[in-house]
């Protein structure tokens, strides 16, 4: 968790927060795409993460890609910027957030895949057609458009 969310939990408690994360969902050459198994909740997620104050939105999921994975993003395409009811959460110590997640593909990168420890449990590529079940839910809306865009002709 950033400083920023930190600082404000601090001042309001568990209550909803407005909170913009940036996110990554990362596309090997065979087309498969990384999952994180969160170390939180134990559900499979793609990469991302709050954004700190002042952050630009793309560096921040470049970031948020390097601390969780290891790797570098070379290109970041935006996918969909994603709200509402649907990324209402509440995280396993209580806190509530109201998620904005602006999600970007990265098809380009490089370097070694190494699991951030203490937030990753474990990293691994999946074949769009055998996604874990256990997904982490406010990943739901972002993973749906992804997989509506690649099945566009």
């Amino acid at each position: 968790m950033g400083e920023y969310i930190m600082d404000m939990r601090k001042r309001v408690g568990r209550i909803p927060l407005m909170q913009c994360g940036a996110s990554v969902i990362v596309e090997n050459a065979a087309g498969e795409i990384l999952l994180e198994l969160r170390a939180d909740t134990k559900d499979w997620a793609y990469i991302g993460g709050a954004v700190e104050l002042y952050e630009r939105v793309e560096d921040a999921a470049a970031r948020e890609l390097w601390e969780e994975t290891g790797l570098i993003a070379d290109e970041l395409t935006l996918l969909g910027v994603f709200s509402g009811e649907k990324l209402r959460y509440t995280y396993p110590n209580g806190d509530q957030v109201s998620n904005v997640d602006v999600v970007f593909v990265c098809r380009a990168f490089h370097g070694e895949l190494a699991p951030q420890a203490g937030e990753v449990d474990c990293l691994r590529y999946f074949p769009i057609d055998a996604l874990p079940e256990l997904l982490f839910p406010v990943n739901r809306p972002g993973l749906e458009a992804y997989l509506a865009q690649r099945n566009r002709p």
